[in-house]
């Protein structure tokens, strides 16, 4: 949650040991965990697995081969988009702001 909070994310996909994207993990579902679990205090969260946290939001991948119909389709429901390569090794993100920014230079171009 520090790292969350220094850096401004209020969501951050989870990756494995192997590269592959394995979800999302919220704000929202870091503090529902510490408040539904007896006994749990920030002070000993470390002990908790990300694992063990249910994931309430369900960023779907695209492939690095997909089309940006299916990109902005997912945007219209997700923050942001985690970037997949044909093994499930995750690339990076496409937040929405960044499509909205592009289409938006775009149309100031031709304006």
């Amino acid at each position: 949650m520090e790292k969350m909070e220094h850096h401004r994310y209020s969501a951050i996909p989870l990756i494995d040991n192997t590269g592959k994207y394995e979800g999302t993990i919220t704000e929202g579902d870091l503090l529902w965990k510490l408040k539904n679990t007896p006994g749990l205090c920030f002070e000993n969260t470390e002990k908790v697995m990300l694992k063990d946290i249910p994931q309430k939001v369900n960023n779907k991948p695209v492939k690095i081969t997909s089309s940006i119909e299916d990109l902005i389709s997912l945007t219209i429901t997700q923050n942001f988009v985690p970037v997949i390569d044909d093994s499930g090794i995750f690339i990076g993100i496409i937040r929405r702001s960044d499509i909205i920014e592009y289409f938006a230079k775009k149309y100031s171009e031709i304006m």
